[in-house]
């Protein structure tokens, strides 16, 4: 079965104003920018209409709250560049963070050991993913979809479908709960990952290959890029920041339990697939993910400030959800558009 869940397309259409006109320059600029900009209004809106919103309370909730889904956004991110989706960023966070807690509380390790452990176990089932999708050629979705349901039937045995409490160290809970300058410690790992994915996905060749697998891998493999290698690396990379989270969520919650995690898979695909849709329209980006996550976060905020009843975030994600997938794709095939008449035009001049 080939995979072929997300199509990543690794060329970028490029105007200008001397050669284009300034309408394709402003249209290029607001198809880019045109979530920021939203993102900037929605912040100005909700502060204008609940006081509240603005300030440093509403920031330090948001960040809390939202730096985790942010986390599996990126790891989202990840493997859609090369073309294939991932949904263990919410089924392995179930149990990443119960395994956190019981080698502490359970084995007696100690938290740095348990951490290690998570990780290590992480990246083996990203290989194990890796391997399902490049090597058996199973459709990303479906092998994530197995996979995961079948780790989440393992942290229900392993959990025995109770909690896990015990005493934990505060150094461990403090992964969680720490501030800086006033702002929660997520924030700031939110931004160093964004940062390192950014720097690799743009500014290395490693980037430029996963990109290029992403947009035509048979065409990738015939230039010499390793085209299996890289969709495993993918998944490994997303499923250690996947297991990185659940040591976050355990810290937080303090309790190990398997029904704690499923609901961050949906909002952290939304902002994947919304990231797609701005900064560079029609390809998975780094910095798009980002602002795909400050607008769920911003909006959802404004929204419960409100008094949006209980049900609104799971409407609110699910809308977005079909809104960001329907403009990705329409992204896609504009862009796959202009580069065919961009090569006609070629083909013409020769």
């Amino acid at each position: 079965m080939a995979s072929s869940s997300v199509k990543s397309t690794a060329l970028e259409e490029r105007v200008s104003l001397k050669r284009d006109g300034l309408a394709p320059v402003l249209t290029q600029a607001a198809t880019r920018y045109g979530l920021p900009i939203l993102c900037v209004l929605l912040i100005v809106l909700f502060s204008l209409t609940t006081p509240s919103f603005a300030s440093m309370l509403t920031l330090q909730a948001i960040v809390a709250s939202k730096a985790k889904m942010a986390l599996l956004a990126l790891a989202a991110t990840i493997p859609m560049i090369v073309g294939k989706i991932d949904l263990n960023v919410g089924f392995g966070i179930v149990l990443w963070h119960i395994l956190a807690i019981s080698l502490q509380v359970t084995y007696g390790l100690s938290w740095p050991m348990a951490v290690l452990i998570v990780l290590l176990l992480a990246a083996l089932y990203g290989l194990f993913n890796g391997i399902l999708v490049a090597v058996a050629d199973i459709d990303s979705f479906v092998a994530t979809l197995g996979s995961g349901t079948t780790l989440y039937a393992v942290a229900l045995w392993h959990s025995g479908g109770r909690q896990i409490v015990g005493d934990l160290p505060d150094a461990f809970l403090m992964l969680h709960h720490t501030e800086i300058a006033g702002i929660p410690v997520g924030g700031f790992y939110v931004l160093a990952l964004a940062v390192v994915l950014w720097l690799v996905t743009e500014r290395t060749p490693l980037g430029r290959c996963m990109y290029a697998v992403g947009g035509n891998p048979n065409a990738a493999g015939l230039n010499g890029i390793p085209v299996t290698r890289t969709i495993i690396g993918s998944f490994i990379a997303s499923s250690v920041i996947t297991g990185f989270t659940g040591v976050l969520v355990a810290a937080e919650q303090g309790v190990g339990q398997a029904s704690v995690g499923m609901d961050y898979m949906l909002p952290a695909l939304v902002g994947a697939y919304l990231g797609s849709t701005t900064i560079r329209p029609g390809r998975v980006n780094v910095w798009g993910t980002v602002v795909g996550v400050a607008i769920l976060a911003i909006g959802i905020a404004g929204i419960q400030q409100f008094g949006g009843a209980f049900w609104v975030e799971p409407l609110f994600n699910g809308t977005t959800l079909l809104l960001s997938i329907t403009l990705a794709g329409y992204a896609q095939r504009r862009r796959l558009m202009n580069q065919k008449a961009v090569q006609r035009g070629s083909t013409k001049k020769a």
